[in-house]
């Protein structure tokens, strides 16, 4: 499995300091395929010109591969205790705050809220304490969720098999995981303790998923806990790896920036704009039947332009505290903080202002009927 983490590391070693002319990214651009050390190039360009027309690779791939649906989901709090000590998390448990589990009617009205906004792909998300949050407690969650939503996935603590095969037997279909960062070395210093310390248990939870049953899947790192460069060769080789394992598999990536999560961790790497954007570019550009998520992370003048360029699902209307919707409460106690804070209606206004249509069900099934 770490094979595809050594050879992220073999091709950036060989190409982090190979800047690419125009003419040799114009080349690059014209091949049919593109390879990962052609990947590890692009990510040193830092032209203008170059960059444009990479962009207009990747949102013609875009549109072949995915025509001009956008689907939108939302994210579902249930729990914020978590047991381990990552010092750049809001859940951390280094934190001290209230902490909040929801009961099941309190779910059932999160999920009643979400859906009178529009929602109807949710992703249901927990800290990581097996204790307070329990998986049959989970699988309750989602239970409820199947009854409102058409597509329920999971953001959860890493699993066993058989957990995910129960999981998928109750109506998910989907996992999304961070491994935050690909960097072991890293990886051990942002994770001093807690289960989520266990770096290669974490890195197989996507493959127990889809062999226990789930079809969807979505990974990447957390950028700026380590060389983002390095992470973002490191997701696309995990993605091509899970697309050659698992072929029927929906596998998408996503390039989610550190946030202030209320706690005082400095990031030791900056991802500005320019960067940000010519990652989901090379992603695309590398993986062109990949689905591209972006988050309420990013600013809504941001992920607007790329919408219409590598984009094919994002979140809308999403509340990171326990209880959100219900509420309306986002500041207090968020696992990290909302940049994008426009209603679903205002999100789905300006996907359809750009010519795109928004899609409230699985993408696949959208683009059919286009």
């Amino acid at each position: 499995m770490t094979e595809f983490i050594r050879k992220a590391e073999k091709v950036w070693e060989e190409f982090k300091d190979y800047v690419p002319t125009f003419d040799e990214v114009c080349e690059i651009l014209e091949k049919e395929v593109v390879n990962i050390e052609d990947a590890a190039k692009l990510l040193n360009v830092e032209d203008k010109n170059s960059i444009l027309l990479m962009a207009s690779k990747a949102k013609k791939l875009t549109r072949e591969n995915f025509g001009k649906v956008i689907l939108l989901y939302a994210p579902l709090y249930i729990s914020n205790y978590c047991q381990n000590g990552c010092v750049y998390c809001g859940f951390s448990c280094r934190k001290n705050y209230k902490r909040e589990k929801l009961e099941f009617n309190e779910i059932e009205n999160e999920l009643r809220a979400m859906k009178e906004e529009g929602i109807d792909s949710v992703i249901i998300l927990t800290g990581e304490d097996r204790i307070h949050s329990p998986v049959d407690y989970i699988e309750q969650a989602c239970k409820i969720a199947a009854n409102y939503m058409s597509e329920v996935s999971i953001e959860v603590y890493p699993l066993l098999e058989e957990e995910y095969r129960s999981l998928a037997n109750s109506g998910v279909v989907g996992i999304t995981i961070y491994q935050e960062t690909y960097q072991k070395e890293d990886y051990e210093k942002l994770h001093p303790f807690g289960p989520k310390k266990d770096f290669e248990f974490r890195l197989k939870a996507v493959e127990r998923a889809l062999s226990a049953g789930f079809h969807e899947a979505c990974v990447g790192p957390l950028l700026g806990l380590s060389h983002p460069k390095k992470d973002v060769l490191c997701t696309l080789l995990h993605a091509e790896y899970l697309l050659d394992r698992f072929p029927k598999a929906e596998i998408s990536v996503s390039f989610p920036r550190v946030r202030s999560a209320g706690t005082d961790f400095v990031p030791p790497y900056s991802v500005c704009d320019k960067d940000f954007i010519k990652f989901l570019i090379i992603a695309r550009l590398y993986l062109p039947r990949v689905g591209i998520v972006i988050s309420t992370r990013e600013d809504a003048r941001l992920r607007d332009a790329l919408i219409d360029m590598c984009i094919t699902k994002m979140s809308a209307g999403s509340k990171t505290t326990v209880g959100g919707y219900v509420a309306q409460e986002e500041e207090k106690d968020a696992q990290f903080e909302v940049e994008d804070r426009r209603t679903v209606a205002e999100v789905v206004d300006s996907i359809i202002k750009k010519g795109l249509r928004p899609e409230f069900t699985n993408w696949v099934r959208g683009v059919g009927s286009l």
